[in-house]
Order: C-alpha cells, then structure tokens, then sequence
C-alpha cells in the first residue's frame, strides 16, 4: 500500500510563540470584560476543588503543546500520545467540522521533570479523530469513520504510512455516537465503546470480531480484566461475564451479564453555575444556583489501578462530567459475581473546576501509577445538531465560543512525590516478565503487551511458572501472556485452577474450555473437577463453572445447574447463564426438572426459568420436543403442577408471538383437539397457542392478523416480556398479579393503563408506596417501601417493558415509542428520589 506523508508543518517554535502572544492578549482583554474567561494553566490550578488532601494536581501539558485533546495514552519510552480533535466546534456553527485538521501528537518529557517539554505532530490531515492505541507495530488511530494503522517506518516519530484496518470502524460519524476507546483488554482484545466490533492482531494480519455492544465515550478494565464504560444519562456500567460467554445460545436472548448498570446514582456537585448546558431550560436540570443536579455528559471512565495514589484508591472507578466541570469517583463493590458502585463522596466530587473550560473529557493511566486527565479546555462542549437555541443564546453570551484550540493534561498524585516515567521499552524481555507483578496496572498491562508483540519464545518457562505459581495479578498476566503468545498448555491451567483466587481460577476454567471441546480426557477432567468443587466454589467461580458447561454431558450439567438455580434462581443472570448453556439441550433439562422433588413448589423464580425455557424449545425448532410440550398439556401435566402449565404456555406464547413466521409441525397435536379443550387450557388460551403453529389442513390466518387493539410490533411485545421477566416478575408475578409483600398488581392497574408519561416516569425514576390500584390502597408491609429506577436501562428497553405491560393479562392501551421514553427522561432531568402517587396523581405534564 502506498504511503500517505502528513503535510508539511510550520516551525514548532514560531507557531507555539505566535500561539502563546494570542492567547495571552485574550486572557488579558477577557478578564475584565469576559463572564468567563478563559485562564492561563496557573489560573486553572487555583480553581480545582480536590477532595483528598492528600493528593495534588499538576500541569502535564497545555496550549500550545496540546490542542483540544480528547483522549491519551503513554507509550513503552514513557512518551504521551495525544488524540487532537481540532475540528470540533470550531465556532457556534460548526463550520469547518469536515476539515482535516486534526491530527496525533507525541508529548516527551526531555528533562525527567514531569512536565512535556516538546510537541511532534505524528499524524495529521485527519477528519475528528477519537481514539487511539500504541501498537507494536504503529499507532491505531480512529478517525471520523475510518480506523488507520499509522506507521513511522524511518524512525522520525513522524508517520509517513497509513494502512486501512476497518473502513466502517466509526459508523455514523458524529462525535458522540461513533466507535472509540480502543482499549487493549487482558484477552489481548481490542475493544470499543459505541461498538458491536474487536479487534486482534494476529500473524496474518488484523481480524474484526463481533461482541457485545458497549457504552457511549470511553472504555476501561479492572484487575481481572472486567470491561466499564458508561452512557451520558448514566455514569457506569460493566461486564459481569467474559465477552461472549452470555450469549451463547441462540435459542436464547440473555438480557443480563453484559452492560449491567452499576449504580443508579446520577447526582453530581459542581462547584459553580453550569448555566451553558443542553438542557438548562428544562426544569429541574439546574438547582437555583444554575449548577447541573445529574448527569448530563457522562464520559471517560477509568478503573484505577495505579500505586501514586494510596492504596485505598485501587479498583474505585473514575467518570467525567465535562458540562459539570467535574469528576466523580465511585466505590466498587463486588459481592458474589455481582458488582455495584456507589459516590465515595457524598456532597462534593472528587474534582471540582470553578473554571467554565475545564472540561475533562477522558481519564488515563501512566507509568508512574498517576491518574491523568484529558481537559479538552472548550468553551462549547456540546455537538452541533444537538445545539438548542437556548444554548446557543447562553454560550454566545458567556462567549464561551472564543478562543478555540486550548486544551490541558493534568496529573493527580500523592502530595510531595516525585513524578518518574520510566522507559519500559529499554528493559530486557526477561524483565518485563518481572515487570507482569508491578503494583501499577499500566505496567502490567504495558509489560504483558510488549511479551506478546516481543514472541520470545525462550521466556516461556518463566511465563508459565508465574503463571501456575504466582499470585494476582500477576499470575493472570502471566495465563493470557502466554495465550498471546498461543503458547498455554493445560498443563499450565490446571495448576492455575488451584489459585486460591477466583478471577485465576475463573480465567483457567474459561481458557480450559478451549481445549475441552476437542479433547476428551480434558472434557472429561473439567467435568469430574466441576462435580467435586461445585458446592465449595465461591459463587463467581461457581458462575464461570456454569458457563464453563457447555462441554459437560447432560447429567452432570443438569445437577449442576439445578444447584445453582437453587441459589441464583432469582437473579436474571443466574438464569441467563443456566440458559446460555443449554443449546439443543432445552427439552432435556426441562424434563430433568419436571422431575426433581424441588421443582414440586411453585417460586416465582422457577415460573420465569420454566418459561424461558419453553421460549427456547419452540425456538429450537425440533418437533418431536414441541409435541411433547403439547403432550404435557394436554394430558401428562401433574395435577399439583399447574404453575407449571401456565409457564409453559407463556413459553410457547413468547417464542411464537414474536417469531417472524409461523412454526410448521407434520400433524395436528392433539391438544387442538376441540373435546380436550375444557380440561386442559380455555378457549383463549388454546387460540393463542394454536396461532403460533400450523399443520396440514390446518386453515391459516395471515401472520400480521393480531387479536391487540392497537398495531403493536410482535418483537416489541417480545423484548417487553423478557425485560418484564428478568427485572420485574420477581416482585409483580409472571402475570402481572402483584405479590405480597413485594408489589401491587399491574393487571388492570390504571398506572399501566393511564397516561403514558406517567408510567415511563415511574420506570425512568421509580415510585414510593403509598400507592392506590383498583380502589385498593397499597403500603408497607404490605408491598416494599418503592420501586426501584430503571434508569440505568436504554429508551428502547423502558418502552418495550411498558408497551408489554400495557397490552398483557387482558390490558389493553397504546404503545409507547422509544423516542417518548427519550422525551420524558429528557424533560425529568434532576428528578432524583422516586416519585410519590399524589405527586403523580396532580402532575400536568406535556410532552411534545
């Protein structure tokens, strides 16, 4: 492929002078004159409210060094590689956005101080770029839509080769809805927020692999390598499970696992006015102060796993609030295979700016365990097409669209410590092993990135002892440095596999799959160790057993995943991963638990699991299965299982009434039989089945026909039903019955079927008892004290939970759009406690 050289730049010195004379000449006008001007990096440092009094910020880099920066990351020499995004918002119009101004620059500290002495444009005449990632080979850069490997073949720091890696990578183009991150995970993945897409180097060249979708600006990985991202309404969300492992049975859509949503925590305490943001006009967006209530941008999330902060800072994850000028810290808690998170601070953030501009956009890691910010230091922060009036209006008054091509780097650290960025690329391959138990996670991560791309094949006895011996972290470097380097044995896993901690024992289980599906005696092994260590298993080792599964045979996987439902049953993702296991092994483990004695007494858990899987069965396709559901309830069903019954009728709904064509069986099953209908199901219950299937002589109705009042899309209802199942059933009945002690009902409950904004803003927000349905009055103890948010959940789930629940049990009442949900979320910013009925029951609320 044909090289592609950056254009030639003007001299360093004269445009960084030329720069510093404008921009001084600009504070000094603006001070007297501007309501908020923008401050030297002086300036700025006096304006930062930071909670700990043990650590202190400082500069990195600012303007002219580094211009409207939006994402970071530290090569192996210990030089800092920026992403520019000149382009954006370039005045309040957005002119010029298509312009190929941006560019990639490599910062380098030349005197050890800490502090960049000197700017090399590496690649520039690029269209927004976004992310990217220093590889072994180049710099993976993303830029509007495309994904470019940037060679310097000459040894310049100056790019002078472009290769094409993905044409589509960005998808739409706009800023804040296309791919970036570029995060390099423990798996030797390259993964991305706003992304369906990884990437992998590989000896033939780069692969793009499909995985979850994930997040909106930013993605980051714990010490186990556990994915986190977030959404700008909702500040953090993870992975539970490893990619691809939730979603394994196509006969089943898991809804849980991937994209968990770890707090529903969305306040957030500038410490100035924030007038200058989309929705300052919505009320209830601004407190009387004119500072944001929630979040309205959040972005950039790290996990930090540094060693120059205290130790009480490891794990606790990181999110930036640019229209807040701020950013929060969360606690993270993992209990069980469950995690959540919540505000270490209370009333006050973590950072704070009194500074308009500061507008910290990413968060990084370096090489001396620091935590850096991106401060993209701009005064117009929102996108174009999403520029209201109103924050037109303000931003021009507050003149906030001048000057442009600012930007900072900020470093928090321990008060008084020295600040060193060492040159792992100058260590020996042999010490980079070493370097895998560094207590700063860029280290390892750096170290272990740098084995792979290295292929030192006589390092591998090291590798391999660390592996099976070591201790965490470092062992689990050690496990996928050697699955980079397609060097691991099972040898190896099985060793690891007696870690005393979960996340080795957890990763050899998984990596042990690999091997079990072509070799018997390891099948066998990883069956015979999962039967004797179930029960003594913590449970996320527990769960990576159960998604371990799929090699099992059919008997001891069932008792196994029996145990588990047993205990995790009422959790949407202990049934979601039961059921991810189970492909084309439906039927079978749904007659294993028609027969076991524990299966006699009906739980609400056991409804929902019982229905999934007949939702499986009839996906699955195989006749000789369907009919013997039919069989079960035409006349085998036990008399003292009619929970039963009626989860395998929902099943077979479920999976039918959202299916694109009508399933074809060889004959008439005899529970169409018109004389078995009145003891069987009722009439109604019979034509919703009978819709489903068809069989010759069999007089079909066109699949569109539907018995619902409203036109309402099949796979909507669908999707309602699954949410409405994982996150609902639990407390309001697989038949919307209500349960006591938990909640009313939601069959004929003028909730459901009021007005539409009432409902999605009980759903956004959640709703405090007492509450009136049916002219019955509802309290505790009656039901739970309130309900809880969904806020964490995307419009289009919101809307097909309530589009269900209002067209289910005999309700019947309009559907609601996703685009209605995003309208309402939008207009209830700064709701932050759950609504109150009387407060519902007096709103007058227009929604256009």
């Amino acid at each position: 492929m044909k090289g592609i050289k950056p254009r030639d730049q003007p001299s360093g010195f004269t445009t960084r002078i030329s720069l510093l004379i404008c921009i001084s000449s600009l504070w000094i006008s603006c001070e007297q004159s501007d309501p908020s001007p923008p401050l030297s990096p002086n300036q700025a440092l006096k304006s930062f409210d930071l909670a700990d009094p043990e650590l202190e910020i400082e500069l990195v880099a600012a303007e002219p060094l580094v211009q409207d920066p939006v994402a970071m990351q530290f090569d192996a020499k210990g030089r800092l590689w920026v992403v520019e995004m000149l382009g954006f918002m370039q005045d309040i119009d957005g002119t010029g956005e298509n312009d190929p101004v941006g560019r990639v620059s490599v910062l380098t500290d030349d005197d050890g101080d800490g502090r960049m002495d000197r700017s090399t444009v590496f690649l520039d005449s690029l269209v927004m770029p976004r992310a990217l990632a220093v590889v072994e080979d180049g710099v993976l850069v993303a830029e509007n839509i495309p994904l470019w490997l940037a060679r310097d073949t000459d040894g310049d720091d100056v790019a002078d080769e472009r290769i094409l890696i993905d044409s589509t990578y960005g998808g739409s183009g706009m800023p804040e809805h296309s791919a970036n991150g570029l995060l390099r995970g423990m798996d030797n993945w390259y993964y991305n927020a706003k992304s369906h897409f990884r990437y992998r180097k590989t000896s033939e060249g780069w692969i793009k692999d499909s995985t979850e979708f994930r997040g909106q600006w930013g993605i980051a990985q714990d010490d186990a390598g556990r994915l986190f991202y977030n959404y700008n309404w909702s500040q953090l969300h993870a992975d539970l499970v490893p990619p691809g492992s939730i979603g394994r049975n196509p006969n089943h859509k898991s809804s849980s696992g991937i994209d968990h949503g770890l707090t529903l925590e969305r306040r957030v305490f500038p410490v100035r006015s924030n007038t200058a943001i989309n929705r300052g006009y919505v009320p209830g967006t601004l407190d009387e102060a004119g500072r944001i209530l929630e979040f309205a941008s959040a972005c950039g999330p790290l996990v930090y796993r540094g060693n120059a902060l205290p130790d009480y800072y490891n794990g606790d994850a990181f999110v930036c609030e640019p229209t807040g000028n701020l950013i929060k810290q969360n606690n993270i808690v993992e209990e069980g295979f469950m995690l959540s998170a919540s505000g270490v601070y209370k009333n006050r953030e973590f950072l704070a700016s009194r500074d308009e501009r500061f507008r910290p956009v990413s968060l990084a890691s370096g090489p001396d365990g620091a935590l850096y910010v991106v401060d993209m230091y701009k005064g117009i922060i929102q996108h174009g097409p999403y520029m209201t009036p109103y924050l037109r209006e303000v931003t021009l008054e507050r003149k906030l669209d001048k000057p442009i091509h600012m930007g900072r780097i900020w470093r928090i650290k321990r008060k008084n410590s020295k600040t060193e960025l060492p040159d792992l690329a100058a260590k020996s391959p042999k010490e980079w092993v070493t370097e895998l138990n560094n207590p700063n996670g860029w280290t390892r991560d750096m170290a272990q990135h740098l084995l792979v791309a290295q292929k030192d094949t006589t390092l591998l006895p090291e590798l391999e002892t660390l592996a099976a011996e070591g201790e965490f972290p470092g062992q689990l470097h050690a496990i996928w440095t050697l699955e980079g380097l397609h060097a691991l044995s099972m040898d190896i896993l099985w060793k690891a596999v007696e870690s005393q901690h979960h996340h080795v024992v957890s990763t050899a289980l998984r990596l042990l799959n690999q091997f079990a599906e072509t070799d018997t005696q390891t099948r066998a092994d990883l069956e015979q160790f999962t039967i004797s260590h179930f029960k003594g298993a913590v449970p996320a080792v527990q769960l990576q057993m159960v998604l371990s599964g799929y090699v099992l045979d059919a008997e001891p996987l069932f008792n196994i995943l029996n145990q588990f439902l047993v205990s995790y049953g009422s959790l949407p993702l202990g049934r979601d991963a039961v059921l991810s296991v189970l492909q084309n092994r439906e039927m079978d483990f749904l007659k294993f638990l028609r027969q076991e004695p524990s299966w006699q007494v009906p739980r609400q858990d056991r409804e929902i699991i019982v229905e999934q899987i007949a939702s499986a069965v009839v996906r699955n396709g195989k006749e000789d299965d369907l009919m013997t559901l039919f069989d079960w309830l035409g006349t085998a069903m036990p008399a003292h299982k009619p929970w039963m019954s009626d989860a395998l009728v929902a099943g077979i709904s479920q999976a039918t009434s959202g299916a694109d064509t009508i399933v074809k069986l060889r004959s008439k099953p005899q529970l169409f039989e018109t004389g078995m209908r009145e003891n069987v199901l009722d009439s109604e219950e019979v034509m919703t089945l009978e819709a489903g299937f068809s069989w010759p002589g069999k007089a079909e109705k066109p699949k569109t026909e539907s018995n619902l009042a409203y036109d309402i899309d099949p796979t909507q209802l669908a999707r309602g039903r699954q949410q409405f199942l994982n996150l609902c059933a639990n407390c309001h009945g697989t038949k919307g019955e209500g349960l006591n002690r938990f909640a009313p009902p939601l069959k004929g409950s003028e909730w459901v079927l009021g007005e539409d904004y009432k409902l999605a803003m009980i759903l956004l927000h959640g709703m405090e008892g007492p509450v009136q349905v049916n002219g019955k009055t509802y309290d505790i103890p009656d039901i739970l004290p309130s309900m809880p948010s969904f806020t964490t959940l995307q419009d289009p789930e919101i809307a097909a939970i309530a589009t269900y629940i209002r067209n289910a049990w005999g309700n019947t009442a309009e559907p609601i759009k996703p685009g209605r949900v995003g309208a309402i979320r939008f207009r209830t910013q700064g709701k932050l406690q759950p609504w109150k009925s009387t407060a519902l029951d007096t709103l007058n609320f227009t929604v256009k």
